[in-house]
């Protein structure tokens, strides 16, 4: 198995991408996303959360207009579009529906990760034409029961098979919407003496997986993402295990698309609730414009904190595109690591303190659960966004890196 992807396959996909926006591509998906957006994720929003079910209203809307293969490249017969266009997308839904706009970007991770790392597999391109053709919903499970919250050390391993392919079991402690998903994409030990950190990615079509011990899922917040813990019991031929180590497609692509995606997200919920602040407040003054002063400063503060959070994920995203098109390697770099890093933390945080501000810029109707101006469900989800991949794990990350880096981070990073 090859040690890293192609430079030239990366340069490849990003270009493809690039031409998205020759033809009105971009355009045309975006406009689709608003329409999926309003029309449906937002239709369907309170009842998902109420019910903790799976919005499959809005994944099927989704489906429907081709935005699940929108950064599969244009080679491939997908859109091509760029990480940064499809991050507008999680804005545009997670504006309407947080949970359906977190279960997009995981799908997208899993396509962006096959997409620059699948190598000289050619049947790794035919499933990518599949994605499009079918428009097959891709699932992450990359946790572990006993590996303690660690991306980067499992203890299931892939088992060769006498005959040919491989065989696996691993217990994960939540599996993202896999009861839903076509597929999935599964972290594992390459093989049985393999260290828990040399791992690789294997994607399981449905049919050659079944799930067993599915629990629960009934928490706080993101209730629509149906993520339950489970134990998956796959099966499959080799071409499935994708040839690049898996802790270089994690330092190169899943981490940072995860962060970036993860960001626009949780950017597009708050933006939602500031939005209901501000319409409350433009009707208020309306009617007493002396009385909102204190509450029109509040909001200012608001908006401001929401375009720092915005200006960090653009210089990110611009940032990976161009890396995409140079060296993949350098995201493993310690000022990449460290500035992707931040990016999350600030931005998972963040989010929180803008919706409670907003939250008191609209006063009691706000903390009601029913009704145009309750932001109960948009708190609950904002205090998730620092649990996944938790903010104390990466900040333990950050200052192991500090304290080795030797490099001008202050320049480099700005």
């Amino acid at each position: 198995m090859s040690a890293a992807p192609r430079p030239e396959r990366l340069a490849t996909s990003a270009g493809d991408r690039a031409r998205s926006a020759d033809d009105g591509t971009v355009a045309d998906l975006l406009e689709r996303a608003r329409v999926i957006a309003r029309d449906v994720a937002a239709v369907y929003a309170v009842e998902v959360d109420r019910e903790a079910r799976f919005p499959a209203e809005c994944l099927a809307a989704l489906k429907r207009e081709g935005l699940l293969s929108a950064v599969v490249p244009r080679s491939l017969g997908g859109a091509g579009l760029s990480l940064g266009e499809v991050a507008t997308i999680c804005t545009i839904l997670g504006r309407a529906c947080a949970s359906s706009a977190m279960i997009y970007a995981m799908h997208v991770i899993q396509v962006e990760s096959i997409v620059n790392h699948r190598g000289d597999v050619p049947e790794l391109d035919d499933y990518l034409r599949a994605v499009v053709r079918e428009q097959r919903l891709i699932a992450s499970v990359t946790s572990e029961v006993g590996a303690g919250g660690d991306l980067r050390r499992s203890i299931t391993h892939v088992a060769s098979e006498p005959d040919g392919g491989f065989r696996l079991e691993k217990a994960a402690t939540t599996s993202s919407y896999c009861e839903h998903a076509d597929d999935l994409l599964l972290s594992a030990r390459r093989s049985a003496d393999a260290a828990p950190n040399d791992q690789v990615l294997v994607l399981l079509p449905r049919g050659d997986f079944e799930l067993h011990d599915v629990g629960d899922w009934n928490t706080l917040g993101m209730r629509g993402t149906c993520s339950p813990p489970a134990r998956v019991v796959g099966r499959g031929a080799d071409w499935q295990i994708l040839p690049t180590p898996f802790r270089d497609v994690a330092a190169a692509t899943m981490v940072p698309t995860s962060h970036t995606l993860w960001a626009a997200v949780w950017l597009g919920l708050a933006e939602d609730a500031c939005d209901r602040a501000r319409r409350h407040l433009q009707a208020k003054s309306r009617k007493d414009p002396d009385a909102c002063a204190m509450a029109a400063s509040r909001l200012a503060t608001l908006a401001t904190r929401l375009g720092s959070m915005r200006a960090m994920l653009d210089r990110e995203l611009a940032v990976y595109e161009a890396r995409a098109r140079t060296d993949a390697e350098a995201a493993a770099e310690p000022a990449a690591v460290l500035a992707t890093n931040d990016l999350k933390i600030a931005v998972s945080e963040g989010i929180v303190d803008v919706v409670h501000g907003a939250m008191q810029v609209i006063g009691i109707e706000a903390y009601k659960n029913e009704g145009p101006l309750s932001l109960g469900r948009h708190l609950r989800d904002a205090h998730s966004a620092a649990l996944m991949i938790n903010n104390d794990r990466i900040r333990s990350t950050n200052a192991d890196l500090l304290l080795v880096y030797k490099g001008g981070l202050a320049r480099e990073r700005a």
